[in-house]
């Protein structure tokens, strides 16, 4: 990789965690051409730690708003020096071009940023994507060493009943001995057992308890995820004290205000806290990580790469260094990875919308209701009594229960739009354009001229999330693929915490509310969503109509 420097030789004295023999000792240890030459056990009082770098097992670089570098330069001051990194949000947006935006931006700083072949783009036919990657097109990715693993199959379904395309897909990934992630949120009994005994070795989607056990059980290697929206850790981490060697952590997704608070430090410090094992934890951010990718990545012996952090103590766990290939690439809070130019490249392309392209006309007064939840991607359906209104539909401002629409991005195309409870916006309304899978244009309002207003911000940007309140208007242009930015982190942070704050002055109780609002659209999460082409049961993988008769 680029970006890396060459022969650094010092000498660093500290106690080192090893992570393979699970001891702690005072040592002096030699790196000598980036490589650890010689470790000797000296008899010494130090007040420092050295342990591997954090990894983070499961990660959209996207959906921090921040190109890889720019995530990089962050990630390192909380002692991160790698991540698996799926690119299928770019990949929805231009396909293998996407991906190879990641990869030619990666290769220029000192990180290690290892990407997957994305498995599900699109990630369902029951929406519009910018791109497609094939069969084929797995195979070319999964041939290049860079792509390390296939990437989150999201279609279980196709797996369990043996879907030709995605068979394809998964025997590509074998064919070049890479591992698979998985994604079955709630999936348990026989149609587990048949999803993983395809060789899928992942999954990071767990919310329950119950469930991750079993599928620990069945040798699958769970990922406990704690991003900006959904937040298992607090359920999942009690699993670390039976079935250490099969977790890992992940954020799978992190807005820029929370990376610039922390990373994979969190969960390290927050499963100390609660009193669990340090070997245990280490392990998870970071051993098992590398040995189940096979990365290259140094786990402080000799011979490795002089890949690890230095903290303070076991206590706060301060991180004082971050070393890459020998090169201390963060100290104390600051990072010495350089800020580059990124180039923009997209693929957007639909007309301004009128407050009557956001009007639902009623076929009863019965609807269906998306519920949100917080700190979940899962979503409930409930049942309501609508407002009339002249013969349609109007927002409950009363009860909660307000219009959301998905428009097509990529095309002019009639807009989709249902009802969701739980985002709170009492006036006003709130737009994104991270929408996952298909990073179609999500917004959520209490009236519709605020929504076309809110969406048309997004538009004029080619990719931003917004804001409208009447005159008032706010937004985060994302040029990037309609979905990240060549602004520094710091910049987009600061963007990012003024319109979440003036979101939730607007009403909406979520602690995430954008985060929240860019999962409306997965439907790949059960159990009620909405895509551009309409309301989707993702329990039944089927469309579903917005009003009961």
């Amino acid at each position: 990789m680029r970006g890396f420097k060459t022969n650094m030789n010092f000498t660093i004295k500290s106690n080192l965690i090893d992570l393979v023999s699970n001891d702690i000792y005072a040592a002096e240890v030699v790196i000598e051409n980036n490589i650890i030459a010689s470790i000797r056990r000296i008899d010494e009082t130090l007040n420092t730690f050295i342990l591997p770098g954090f990894i983070d097992a499961h990660v959209h670089i996207e959906s921090s708003m921040l190109v890889p570098s720019e995530f990089a330069r962050i990630a390192v001051t909380h002692g991160t020096i790698g991540t698996i990194s799926d690119p299928h949000e770019i990949a929805n947006v231009l396909g293998i071009e996407g991906v190879d935006y990641m990869v030619n931006n990666a290769n220029q700083i000192p990180f290690y940023l290892y990407f997957g072949a994305p498995s599900c783009v699109p990630a369902t036919h029951f929406e519009t994507a910018g791109a497609i990657i094939d069969s084929k097109g797995i195979d070319e990715l999964l041939s290049r060493k860079e792509i390390v693993y296939l990437a989150e199959m999201m279609n279980f379904p196709g797996v369990i009943y043996k879907d030709e395309e995605v068979l394809r897909k998964i025997s590509a990934a074998k064919k070049h001995n890479k591992p698979i992630d998985g994604h079955a949120p709630g999936l348990m009994g026989e149609d587990m057992k048949a999803y993983f005994s395809a060789g899928i070795s992942t999954d990071h989607e767990c919310f329950k308890y119950d469930e991750a056990l079993e599928k620990l059980k069945q040798g699958v290697h769970i990922l406990i995820r704690e991003g900006s929206a959904a937040k298992n850790f607090d359920t999942l981490i009690p699993l670390i004290e039976s079935y250490p060697k099969q977790i890992m952590f992940c954020c799978d997704d992190k807005h820029p205000d929370n990376l610039m608070e922390g990373h994979i430090n969190q969960h390290v410090k927050r499963a100390l806290t609660k009193g669990y094992n340090l070997f245990d934890v280490l392990r998870a951010s970071s051993y098992n990580v590398v040995k189940h990718y096979q990365l290259p990545i140094g786990l402080l012996q000799v011979g490795d790469t002089a890949d690890f952090i230095e903290i303070d103590n076991l206590t706060e766990f301060n991180i004082l260094k971050t070393f890459i290939n020998g090169a201390i690439v963060a100290e104390r809070g600051t990072s010495y990875i350089s800020i580059l130019d990124a180039p923009i490249v997209n693929n957007f392309n639909c007309s301004l919308k009128k407050p009557v392209d956001f009007e639902l006309k009623a076929s009863s007064e019965h609807i269906r209701v998306i519920e949100a939840l917080e700190g979940q991607l899962i979503t409930n359906e409930i049942r309501a009594n609508g407002i009339l209104n002249n013969g349609f539909i109007e927002s409950d401002l009363e009860n909660d229960i307000l219009k959301i629409a998905v428009v097509n991005r990529y095309h002019d195309a009639p807009i989709s739009t249902g009802f969701i409870k739980n985002i709170g916006l009492k006036q006003g309304a709130i737009a994104s354009c991270v929408a996952h899978d298909c990073h179609n244009i999500v917004v959520v309002g209490a009236n519709t001229t605020d929504m076309a207003h809110a969406v048309n911000l997004i538009i004029k940007a080619k990719g931003g999330i917004s804001l409208s309140n009447g005159s008032e208007e706010m937004v985060l242009e994302l040029p990037i693929a309609g979905i990240m930015t060549n602004k520094p982190a710091e910049e987009v942070a600061e963007l990012y915490t003024a319109i979440d704050k003036r979101a939730k002055e607007l009403g909406s109780k979520l602690k995430a509310p954008y985060m929240t609002l860019s999962f409306m659209a997965l439907l790949v999460i059960p159990h009620l969503k909405l895509s551009d082409k309409g309301l989707f049961n993702g329990k039944r993988f089927e469309f579903t109509d917005v009003f009961i008769n």
